[in-house]
């Protein structure tokens, strides 16, 4: 199973990026999949997530309104589309799947948390200059 992110690099305040991520060894459209970020000495961040169907998103109040997560199935891929980027935005954004997450019952409280997911990409970092 892999998980290839990319799109990171260097923007300035206000410009826009979008990440991709390649899946690879797994039935995608199976998974629930997010995007999350970690900045130095933080703790890795739920930033958005979508159904397997597409049909859903969730987002972070942080980046709600900036941020647009979509995938593409036949593809395997998925993007978030980051506009209106701001300094605090700087982080490394890594991608990630669960198998369980969007079924009945399994709330934002759930898959807002990093340690239920089963895959992870290898991380693309942002870094918004001001």
């Amino acid at each position: 199973v892999q998980l290839q992110a990319s799109g990171g690099g260097l923007v300035q305040a206000g410009g826009s990026l979008r990440l991709s991520c390649a899946a690879s060894g797994i039935t995608f459209s199976n998974y629930f999949m997010a995007w999350f970020r970690q900045a130095p000495g933080k703790e890795r961040e739920f930033i958005a997530a979508i159904s397997r169907s597409g049909g859903s998103t969730y987002y972070a109040d942080s980046v709600k309104g900036r941020f647009t997560i979509s995938r593409v199935n036949a593809e395997n891929m998925v993007y978030l589309q980051m506009n209106n980027l701001k300094p605090e935005d700087t982080a490394v954004y890594y991608c990630a799947a669960d198998y369980e997450s969007g079924h009945p019952g399994y709330t934002k409280s759930y898959f807002g948390t990093p340690g239920v997911y089963d895959y992870w990409g290898q991380g693309t970092l942002v870094t918004v200059s001001s």
